[in-house]
């Protein structure tokens, strides 16, 4: 029979190890703000997420007729504003505009589709954005303008698209700019072209993407050893349901982006994994 003193030394030595091997919760990224509450990618949004401690955000940015990058995912303002004027071939003076919040509710009547200066402005110090790029590579020099004047640092960003030739272009012009490419690996009935580990890794390696992002995290285990392998994290989109969060913090996903921040958070904090 074990000594008392013996067996309390063994059951800590037991708990701390099984602390040391439990994988670190993911970060909590509110997709184009908290939108599930707030308007996507407005300034009430982002400062929702803010607020329920998120610990970043993820917002789509594109440019304007005049060369000013927008914080609006779709190529046109209709869904948001009623109004349909394509982004593209707008001026700032005419997308500001229009109101980009009543639709989500009375009370954001008159909310501004907000410049990416602005969003930059909310982030708080330790904060991370996502920033992901709608349109193509002539976005890329005045990103970096904006950046360089925003005053956040490297690991504070990441630069997010689904276009891999955009983020090699980023790496080119300013490298110490993180990048993650964006990839869906959804399953379609009788669909024999899904992309192989070999082809996603190969174009991680040729844009120096620092993480891979799928959509709904559905990805195999041998490419997610891959990734582990080669110090690439992975990040999913858009996880919505707090039941899945246990699930991509036992894979060692790096991040989960998600409408509903608060949710995930609660789902992912200590007391929510303590046996009852």
């Amino acid at each position: 029979m074990r000594p008392p003193l013996l067996f309390s030394l063994l059951f800590y030595v037991s708990v701390l190890t099984a602390m040391s091997q439990t994988p670190p919760s993911p970060l909590v990224i509110a997709h184009r703000g908290s939108s599930a509450q707030a308007p996507e990618n407005t300034l009430p949004a982002f400062e929702l997420a803010w607020q329920q401690e998120a610990d970043g955000i993820e917002a789509d940015f594109q440019l304007t007729k005049d060369g000013h990058i927008v914080c609006f995912h779709d190529k046109d303002t209709k869904r948001i504003a009623g109004e349909k004027l394509l982004v593209k071939d707008a001026t700032l003076a005419a997308l500001r505009e229009l109101d980009a919040g009543t639709w989500k509710g009375e009370k954001y009547k008159g909310t501004r589709i907000p410049t990416i200066a602005e969003v930059l402005a909310t982030i708080p110090p330790g904060k991370k954005i996502f920033i992901e790029i709608k349109c193509g590579p002539e976005i890329i020099d005045p990103l970096v303008r904006e950046l360089a004047s925003s005053g956040l640092s490297p690991n504070q960003v990441v630069v997010i698209c689904f276009d891999s030739a955009v983020l090699k272009a980023l790496n080119e012009r300013d490298p110490q700019w993180r990048t993650g490419w964006l990839c869906s690996f959804a399953k379609k009935a009788k669909d024999t072209s899904r992309i192989s580990p070999e082809k996603v890794m190969n174009t991680l390696g040729e844009i120096r993407a620092s993480a891979l992002l799928s959509g709904g995290g559905n990805v195999s285990e041998d490419l997610l050893g891959k990734l582990t392998a080669a110090g690439i994290q992975h990040y999913v989109w858009t996880i919505n349901d707090p039941k899945l969060a246990a699930s991509y913090r036992a894979q060692g996903t790096g991040a989960i982006i998600t409408d509903v921040p608060l949710e995930m958070l609660n789902a992912l904090s200590p007391q929510a994994t303590t046996p009852q």
